[in-house]
């Protein structure tokens, strides 16, 4: 068998193992042999294809995979929708207990429920919310 088809095949493998484990360093080395492989085709002798293996895994890994993995743990930089509510401040304008009440975000009136079930948030009250479920917030107070 051609070493290039043997570089490929390796390429290929690792491509899939990256894909199962999703940890960029296998990526990086199914580059490697990928690039590898064509310096192999065009007849490059073994030794100097496992230099080329070598040199282009170890920039990769070293310089390109931290960066990767940087850029893929990024937090989101902002929430939007309703993830934007949660932790913002209400003010309660119905009475709110486990079954239901109203309250007061940014200028818009929500239904609520209190995040404890067996509290009872008067009105006037000042409440954090925790948690949106469909078109209601769930909420419990500032202390």
């Amino acid at each position: 068998m051609d070493p290039w088809l043997i570089w490929l095949s390796v390429a290929g493998l690792l491509a899939i193992a990256e894909l199962l484990t999703l940890t960029a360093a296998l990526g990086m080395l199914s580059a490697a042999a990928l690039v590898t492989a064509g310096f192999a085709a065009a007849g490059l002798p073994t030794p100097l294809q496992f230099l080329v293996f070598t040199v282009v895994a170890v920039v990769s890994v070293v310089f390109v995979r931290p960066l990767a993995v940087r850029h893929l743990l990024k937090p989101q930089a902002e929430r939007f929708g309703v993830d934007a509510l949660v932790g913002r401040a209400a003010y309660v304008v119905s009475e709110v207990s486990g079954l239901g009440g109203r309250v007061r975000i940014g200028g818009e009136e929500w239904t609520a429920r209190a995040y404890d079930e067996t509290l009872v948030i008067p009105p006037g009250t000042t409440v954090e919310v925790m948690e949106i479920s469909g078109a209601t917030a769930l909420v419990y107070p500032r202390e």
